[in-house]
């Protein structure tokens, strides 16, 4: 029976190898300390953090994440260490929230391998902190026990270290921000929340989630506000926060001062009254006995199709990387312990001679086996639901989030509302490569992207001609601001290119033949500057305006809708204040609709040195060839990308710009 303990209260540990499950809701960064018989921290080799995950017997989170997976083996820890303390704190300097009194309320459990749950710890009450204490694992007369504390901390990190005794906790916590700080610039950040919680669960193989505590209130809705920030049943984590209600598009230009008058209704408002209740999702057909039940497109909760097919895929992108992580957490338990056995086997005289050690050997590795073949059966009967359900979803998925492959691209008409997201690529697990999740981002977009172009740690990169690779990805630049294009109304979207070199007129060319770009692309120092002024302008512009309650003052000729920049071959050409600019568009410009893309090797940019590294983290990474290098917001695996292909010999993306072009003289833009 699990034992939901109170901040103080203690709970005896039935066994020594151990999961510690953390469900923040929000990213949080986990880590934990080791302490002696006194609680002392002797130094930083007894502190497991993002920068430095692994310890004997103690294995913690390489990034900030929503949900965490600690992993204890309390029988293999340092000698000396009498107790594990378990630390969560808020990223710093990523525009998150800033203290625990603002998110849900923490959830911690404590569970066996096999995912039951020992104990159980809601951390309530939080105010001004930024780190605390959640509990601590100590030794008491050779037993081992679990302590909820629930200590906060309003100084953050470096003072819940500093309380530990740790000798300069300033420099530790900062060294620990900034190794989080480069593990979110490889995150796919995690999902808006939505208004009626998780997707719709199978009855076979799947459970539901139960929430904790309700989100905070809302705040009264600003004109350009900030983007919300946000398995298989074996798998799933009881208490898991659901999802706030996800704020709809940004507003520009016009409608900064207040609601806009013209566009589709944003249901999922948390202010508004006047909404239509969501449609339910289609109702599965009935399962034959004994079999699970089958899978529907749209099978999560949601006010539009769109929004339910976001939802599912956002559900099994989840279900899948949770039930990897269930797998492999199995087989290294499997692994570990027989070892163990081994070790102890092998430990006695009387093995080493006869038939003894062989025998010893043979049962620990048989168990070995076993185990991880009953895993390996478990994890089949949920990537086979996983792909049954992909299946059925992939054909019914609207153009935005479609592969060039779906014939739905044929048939598409530039709308005149803006979709709720859009296809960037597949992710997949080396478990299972031929099960592709659509990678999918929220529209106006909230990060930019990085597109690159060098020699990267994928096979596919280092055998790949230097030349061919950066023809390659500004193709796929291409392609990404063509999506983009096509999924916008006519005249709400622009793109502006920078080509210094003018090396990419090959690639460019179906977006200049078609004449979609705001302007030809520009080269030289001086269509550098042109185009940075003019898009950095426009950022002050609305900035101000958003200020002063006053968006009727805006210039009659300034384009209010979205701007995309394509940035080729950086930072070739570009002066120490066009580097500057670029850089306060990325930080800037998204809150106003101004987003880049850039096309760049990180490698040769890194002559700028440290000065650019904020600009690569703000950042979404994307590569033209496949690269393991993403990691999911839950567990954080390390996902292949698969960027979007255009099928050999098809001219689907000239009838999309044709289209986008057509559209445009149409509505007299």
């Amino acid at each position: 029976m699990t034992a939901e303990l109170v901040r103080g209260q203690n709970h005896t540990l039935p066994q020594t190898r151990l999961e510690i499950r953390v469900s923040a809701g929000t990213p949080v960064v986990a880590g934990a300390t080791l302490g002696d018989e006194r609680g002392t921290v002797r130094g930083i080799e007894w502190i497991a953090h993002p920068g430095s995950p692994q310890l004997p017997g103690l294995e913690v989170s390489q990034q900030a994440a929503a949900d965490h997976r600690l992993a204890v083996d309390l029988e293999a820890l340092p000698t000396g260490a009498h107790r594990v303390t378990v630390l969560l704190a808020l990223p710093v300097g990523v525009g998150g929230p800033v203290r625990f009194g603002a998110v849900p309320a923490p959830f911690v459990a404590v569970t066996g391998l096999d995912g039951t749950e020992i104990a159980t710890f809601t951390l309530t009450d939080l105010d001004a902190e930024s780190a605390v204490s959640a509990l601590e694992l100590y030794r008491r007369q050779d037993a081992w026990k679990v302590r909820a504390v629930g200590q906060g901390y309003a100084g953050g990190l470096a003072e819940m270290l500093a309380d530990q005794g740790v000798t300069d906790p300033a420099a530790l916590a900062g060294s620990i921000q900034e190794a989080v700080t480069r593990g979110l610039a490889r995150s796919v950040a995690p999902p808006p929340r939505t208004p009626e919680g998780d997707r719709v669960r199978h009855a076979t193989g799947s459970a539901d989630r139960r929430p904790t505590a309700p989100p905070p209130a809302p705040e009264p809705p600003e004109p350009l506000a900030d983007p919300a920030t946000t398995g298989p049943a074996h798998t799933t984590q009881p208490h898991t926060t659901q999802p706030h209600p996800a704020p709809g598009p940004a507003a520009t230009g016009a409608s900064a001062a207040g609601p806009s008058t013209g566009g589709p209704i944003n249901y999922a408002h948390p202010r508004r009254q006047h909404a239509a209740p969501p449609s339910p999702p289609p109702a599965a057909p009935p399962a034959q006995p004994g079999q699970p039940a089958q899978p529907v497109a749209g099978d999560a909760t949601g006010w539009s199709m769109d929004e339910r097919l976001y939802n599912q895929i956002w559900g099994m992108f989840e279900d899948l990387a949770r039930a990897v992580a269930a797998y492999r957490s199995a087989v290294d338990f499997a692994e570990s312990r027989m070892d163990q056995e081994l070790d102890r086997a092998l430990s006695d005289p009387r093995n080493r001679i006869g038939g003894a050690g062989d025998r010893a050997r043979e049962a620990a590795r048989a168990k070995r086996d076993e185990l991880a073949s009953r895993a390996r059966e478990a994890l089949d009967r949920d990537l086979a639901q996983l792909a049954a359900e992909a299946a059925v979803v992939e054909p019914a998925l609207p153009a935005a989030y479609a592969g060039w492959g779906n014939p739905v691209w044929h048939a598409h008409r530039i709308p005149m509302e803006i979709p709720m997201a859009l296809r960037i690529g597949d992710l997949h697990l080396p478990e299972r490569t031929d099960l592709r999740i659509p990678l999918l981002v929220r529209l106006p977009l909230e990060r930019g992207m990085w597109v690159d172009s060098g020699r990267t740690a994928s096979e596919a990169a280092a055998l790949m001609d230097t030349d061919r690779l950066r023809r390659l990805a500004m193709e796929t630049a291409v392609a990404h601001a063509a999506r983009l294009l096509a999924v916008y109304p006519p005249g709400e979207f622009a793109v502006h290119v920078i080509d210094p070199a003018g090396s990419a007129a090959g690639p460019l060319a179906p977006l200049v033949e078609a004449g979609v770009l705001a302007g030809p692309p520009a080269a030289g120092p001086g269509g550098v500057a042109s185009v940075l002024a003019h898009l950095t302008r426009r950022v002050d512009l609305v900035q101000m305006a958003v200020r002063a309650r006053a968006s009727d003052s805006l210039p009659p000729d300034l384009d209010t809708g979205e701007q995309l920049l394509v940035v080729n071959d950086f930072p070739h050409g570009f002066d120490d204040r066009a580097v500057t600019q670029l850089r306060y568009l990325a930080d800037e410009g998204p809150a106003v609709g101004v987003h880049l893309l850039m096309v760049a090797d990180r490698e040769e940019a890194s002559a700028y040195g440290p000065i650019l590294d904020p600009l690569w983290r703000s950042l979404l990474r994307i590569t033209p060839v496949a690269d393991s290098h993403l990691a999911d917001p839950w567990v954080g695996h390390a996902w292949t990308y698969e960027p979007p292909a255009i099928p050999p010999g098809s001219r689907v993306l000239e009838q999309v710009l044709a289209a986008v072009a057509a559209a445009r003289r149409a509505a007299g833009r």
